[in-house]
């Protein structure tokens, strides 16, 4: 199958959706015939081995990392917060590139503490870039939809532009843009080459109606694609990225109470069967209907 009509290959799983130590997430996510994983930062620094440990661990799995997750609340703080998350954000690009990683995930910020003038989160971005740039680490910035200033995609474009580094472009997530309804028409004005990382996610219901029932589904309700009532959305999203030319990686993020109390075998397996999906179905069309994939019980 050609990455220019779609592989399942683009497609991975993050350790956050996975109950377990590291190595059993891994291992799941191999066994199901992923050929690539994301890394929330607690799987990595919590390992009993420290980091080293968990970066071998990684290795030995054969797996590619897709990228690792995530630095906070980083952008427009200013004085001692400015210092501190500095300090944090040199910790975590240097694991990120222990790992083998190449992207590192930063989310709008949601500080009440922090400007909202976008040129001085542009300037911060700008700075984040540069500790980066010499461990060969990109950075994706992914609008939050509960952001304080920068809750869609087209807003964190717009910083990312601003800032003008190299090695950062933007992190889209699906859910984010789902649950904000930000109109599809507007992934047009993105750089395909600049899109970093797509991270992808469904719902079970078919709107948000809060801020807090935003921030509650994003953290413990979201399903795999092809799992939510959302299907026909997720499937055009990804059209709509391999149109303008996206070639890059694509991760199931799913955060699910439920998911964390079931065998990492069969979640990883519910995600595998997205995979399969979106790489077979969808991107290679040889069905008619983008909601067409039923998951078995």
């Amino acid at each position: 199958m050609s990455r220019a009509g779609g592989n399942i290959d683009d497609f991975g799983i993050d350790t956050i959706s996975l109950a377990g130590p590291l190595e059993v997430k891994l291992r799941a996510a191999r066994d199901a015939g992923f050929s690539q994983v994301m890394l929330g930062a607690r799987d990595v620094v919590g390992h009993e081995g420290g980091v080293a440990a968990a970066a071998h661990a990684v290795r030995a799995s054969g797996l590619r990392v897709t990228g690792f997750q995530v630095l906070r609340d980083f952008e427009g703080l200013s004085g001692h917060l400015h210092e501190y998350k500095v300090d944090v954000a040199k910790s975590m690009l240097e694991t990120c590139a222990a790992l083998g990683s190449k992207v590192l995930l930063a989310c709008s910020s949601t500080s009440t503490h922090a400007s909202t003038d976008p040129d001085t989160m542009a300037a911060d971005l700008r700075k984040l870039a540069m500790l980066a740039l010499p461990l060969g680490v990109k950075v994706a910035y992914e609008g939050l939809s509960w952001g304080r200033s920068v809750n869609e995609f087209p807003q964190a474009w717009d910083i990312v532009c601003r800032a003008d580094m190299p090695n950062l472009g933007i992190g889209l997530d699906s859910f984010h843009a789902f649950a904000t309804q930000t109109p599809i028409d507007e992934l047009d004005m993105l750089d395909a080459d600049r899109i970093f990382l797509v991270q992808l996610a469904d719902f079970m219901w078919q709107e948000i109606r809060s801020v807090e029932e935003r921030i509650t589904t994003a953290r413990h309700f979201r399903v795999f694609p092809g799992e939510g009532v959302h299907s026909e959305q997720v499937a055009q999203w990804v059209l709509r990225l391999h149109g303008l030319g996206y070639r890059g990686d694509y991760s199931f993020e799913v955060f699910n109470d439920d998911y964390q109390q079931m065998p990492p075998t069969d979640v990883a397996a519910r995600a595998h069967r997205s995979a399969l999906w979106l790489g077979e179905e969808v991107l290679r069309r040889s069905v008619p209907i983008p909601n067409a994939m039923t998951l078995r019980p």
